[in-house]
């Protein structure tokens, strides 16, 4: 345990040494890692945790408490477990979606943090809404009472150059917040492309294997 909680202490620091002139959110994303290396990132101060699977978001908040986000696909069904452990929803593209969650909300008296999900390409497979889009949306979801909308969230696509997709992400983002000015956080950039993401002006930036390494998919 005291060779992986050095190995975990020294990516982590790495990272928030090279992140530190932009002060962003650093969210360590924990997917497929175990509860052991979440309660390790937590005694070295992380507090903030992601996950793209209900369940295992479930399972592992129960045992560290911290804020909690949710960045996977969101399906009808698991809103209300979604909403029952997480306290920012990264991936909300549908407005059935919000007013169903703002409906679960409202009936137990309590808010939730979120971020509308945008794609560039447009690829249902991936999530997300276009540009064009976007904006009735947003009106739609800045309606909902129990929604707290932080911004925008985007994973761009791997089809595109690095900076050309955050560049692209970052200019919709401004005319985003053009019209929504109080919706200025921007959700983006991971392992391998972050800096990138910053220097676009990510707000949010949800770090997995820099910090846990490789991860072992069942």
């Amino acid at each position: 345990m005291s060779s992986r909680r050095e190995e975990l202490e020294q990516n982590l620091r790495a990272v928030e040494e090279e992140v530190r002139p932009f002060a962003p959110t650093l969210i360590v994303v924990t997917k497929t890692y175990p509860i052991s290396d979440v309660e390790i990132l937590h005694d070295l101060g992380v507090r903030n945790f992601g996950e793209n699977r209900s369940s295992e978001g479930l399972e592992k908040s129960s045992s560290v408490s911290a804020q909690w986000h949710y960045q996977g696909e969101i399906q009808s069904k698991k809103l209300r477990e979604i909403s029952s452990w997480s306290s920012c929803i990264h991936s909300l593209d549908n407005l059935e979606h919000g007013v169903k969650l703002n409906r679960i909300l409202e009936g137990e008296g309590r808010t939730i943090d979120a971020f509308i999900q945008l794609s560039l390409d447009g690829d249902p497979s991936r999530g997300g809404i276009s540009e064009s889009e976007l904006f009735a949306l947003t009106q739609g979801i800045t309606d909902l009472p129990q929604i707290n909308l932080l911004g925008l969230m985007c994973v761009p696509p791997v089809s595109m150059e690095t900076d050309a997709a955050f560049a692209a992400i970052g200019d919709i983002h401004q005319r985003f917040i053009a019209h929504f000015p109080e919706a200025t956080s921007l959700s983006t950039g991971m392992s391998g492309d972050y800096i990138s993401a910053l220097n676009h002006g990510a707000t949010h930036i949800r770090v997995g294997s820099k910090i846990l390494g490789s991860r072992q998919y069942d």
